[in-house]
């Protein structure tokens, strides 16, 4: 089993400098590897492979940019696999890669060579020798591949992607009793089919009134025309970073808690499979569905079911759930976005929509479970 371990990292001045040489020579690396991929396709229609690359980068670094030698050689390598996989994922529907800037999150890859000291703190990196590390939980398994990044915000952190020698649990019996629907909302996170609800915490919205302050400031002191701004911008560049930094880290540390929460309790989670990118273009809704984390939260849900053993069920995005009764199966064709609760005319039971919609989304999960799973049961 592959686990990644993430740790603060603490590097001298001089290894910091160190790092921006080294983040300096692989976004050198990616960029040109980039636009000598374009040139090859757009003159010859031919597609230059990694290896092919890797022979050009060799002979720039005994040539004209022998600078490139100071940088860890696998290091700058790990950068051309990175392009050629993003290359690959655009042939298969991704994004087109984009041109790396100085400006954005920085980050390198070590895939051999890393040694951890747990009694000292430390982590051993090539080149760059000891740098201390706040390893505040240990593990065990083999090094896979070490990544060091530095945030806007000039933190640095290194994540270790461990093997270890736990085999990936085989998957739990899926029951209707240890199974629960889940219904993801704005008004409320998340609704659950036996009534209980989690709230949706708005870590943008507290922040937006500060943020929109902030950043007319870091509007109001950038010189158009200029290439270097001055030090007040910069400054004030920092504080909007820290201010998204924030906002990001509360979001993700709540979607950590239900995930992990969810998988504890339940052996079974039922999801609708929502269609994330197109709600994103309401411009109404943009703003309070971006914030609530949906994509990020449902990333979260999946791995750790792998690790635990868990299911991830998904229904249809076009399931009625919550124009359906769960008593009695009648539809309300008169159900609108802003009816909170409703009372079904056939069955006089008074439903509230989320839990309503929670409780048919496990239904419709069970019952699309192949017959012998349901027979078992």
């Amino acid at each position: 089993m592959l686990k990644s371990y993430k740790y603060a990292l603490l590097p001298t001045p001089a290894q910091q400098e160190q790092l921006q040489r080294f983040f300096g020579s692989c976004r050198f690396v990616f960029n040109l590897g980039l636009e000598t991929k374009i040139a090859a396709w757009v003159q010859a229609k031919k597609n230059l492979t990694c290896i092919e690359l890797a022979n050009q980068m060799k002979e720039l670094k005994d040539t004209d940019a022998t600078w490139l030698s100071e940088c860890p050689s696998q290091t700058l390598q790990m950068s051309l696999r990175n392009l050629d996989n993003a290359y690959t994922s655009f042939f298969k529907g991704g994004g087109f890669p984009r041109f790396k800037n100085r400006y954005s999150k920085q980050s390198i890859q070590f895939p051999q060579g890393v040694r951890v000291n747990f009694e000292n703190q430390t982590v051993f990196l090539p080149k760059l020798k000891n740098v201390s590390v706040v390893l505040h939980r240990k593990f065990e398994g083999v090094i896979k591949t070490v990544t060091v990044s530095k945030t806007k915000t000039g933190k640095y952190f290194v994540s270790i992607l461990v093997e270890n020698q736990a085999s990936i649990p085989a998957k739990k019996a899926i029951t209707e009793q240890t199974a629960i629907g889940v219904d993801m909302g704005v008004k409320t996170f998340a609704t659950l089919s036996d009534g209980a609800s989690f709230a949706n915490i708005r870590t943008l919205r507290t922040n937006l009134k500060r943020l929109r302050v902030e950043q007319r400031i870091l509007n109001r002191r950038f010189r158009k025309g200029v290439k270097e701004q001055s030090k007040n911008y910069y400054k004030q560049r920092m504080v909007v970073a820290r201010l998204h930094e924030r906002v990001s880290n509360q979001r993700e540390d709540y979607l950590h808690k239900v995930s992990t929460e969810f998988i504890r309790r339940y052996d079974t989670v039922v999801l609708e499979d929502l269609n994330i990118a197109g709600m994103m273009k309401n411009r109404k809704l943009a703003l309070a569905i971006g914030e609530v984390g949906w994509h990020k939260f449902e990333m979260m849900l999946n791995y750790k079911a792998e690790w635990y053993g868990n299911n991830i069920i998904y229904i249809g995005r076009f399931e009625p759930s919550s124009k359906i009764c769960s008593n009695c199966g009648t539809i309300n064709k008169e159900l609108k976005l802003h009816h909170r609760e409703w009372t079904c005319v056939k069955c006089a039971t008074t439903h509230d929509r989320d839990v309503n919609a929670a409780r048919n989304i496990k239904t419709f999960g069970w019952r699309n479970q192949p017959a012998s799973v349901n027979a078992s049961q």
